[in-house]
């Protein structure tokens, strides 16, 4: 049986994070919101509700959003868009854009940071001499706070980079590897809603939109596509994950001929 609960939870998480939870989800909800849960003597989701409209709910909210949000990457995560991105998205724009102005490239929810790493050192390999200001940006703060440090585990490094990327790209030291230098220099990392303003954030020559349009609902797709739209340069290009489309929406965009998943302004 439904806790009775988890209609309001849902919907107060939709309007923080845009995450569309269905019935079905009820397990899943309970599950990432246990500890929070535990930590404050709740025994159930509606108890949870009920908190909400106190003075503790805005913070309370926020743990919610940040518990629910889906955090899986990788280096190299469906490395094809990456590839294409860098042999042939970024040579054009550096052909056309002023000297010693940087591209800046916007990675949106990236989670522990490795899809903003992994675009500069696909940029080094290629030897783009441009310099990148790449910013990844994610609702979660831990997640901001883990993408900052540039410190991966073992496993993690295992996982999307090949032994001589590991060797030339990171730092052994303990607790893990870290990225080095001349890579971090070029990323910088922020918390940032993308149901939120997002004026404040610059325009950008190359958005990252991957993995993350999945969860939402459609009215919740259009209204982050156009947000986001509004900060793509009039010559820039818009990168969704594999299993994404922009089916169903109204946006001044087209695909770029031959390239998969990248998208242009129409």
């Amino acid at each position: 049986m439904m806790d009775p609960g988890f209609a309001e939870i849902a919907r107060a998480i939709h309007g923080v994070s845009g995450l569309a939870l269905s019935p079905d989800k009820g397990y899943l909800l309970k599950t990432r919101l246990a500890p929070i849960m535990e930590r404050r003597g709740l025994a159930n989701l509606s108890e949870l509700a009920r908190r909400l409209p106190t003075a503790d709910g805005p913070v309370l909210l926020r743990e919610l959003a940040e518990a629910t949000t889906t955090n899986e990457t990788s280096f190299f995560r469906d490395g094809l868009p990456l590839r294409q991105i860098v042999d042939q998205v970024l040579p054009v724009l550096d052909a056309t854009h002023p000297p010693g102005t940087p591209l800046r490239i916007w990675s949106a929810a990236c989670s522990s940071g490795q899809e903003a790493y992994s675009l500069a050192i696909a940029a080094a390999e290629a030897g783009i001499a441009r310099r990148l200001d790449i910013l990844g940006t994610d609702l979660c703060s831990a997640m901001v706070s883990r993408a900052r440090e540039g410190l991966f585990t073992r496993f993690e490094v295992e996982r999307g980079l090949t032994p001589a990327q590991r060797s030339r790209w990171f730092r052994e030291e303990r607790g893990g590897w870290r990225v080095a230098e001349p890579i971090r220099r070029q990323c910088r990392f922020e918390v940032a809603n993308l149901l939120g303003d997002l004026r404040g954030l610059g325009t950008f020559d190359v958005l990252l939109l991957r993995n993350v349009l999945i969860y939402f609902d459609l009215p919740t797709r259009q209204k982050v596509v156009t947000a986001c739209t509004a900060q793509l340069a009039m010559d820039g290009a818009l990168c969704l994950g594999a299993t994404e489309t922009l089916l169903g929406l109204t946006v001044p965009l087209v695909p770029l001929p031959g390239l998969r998943g990248l998208w242009r302004r129409g």
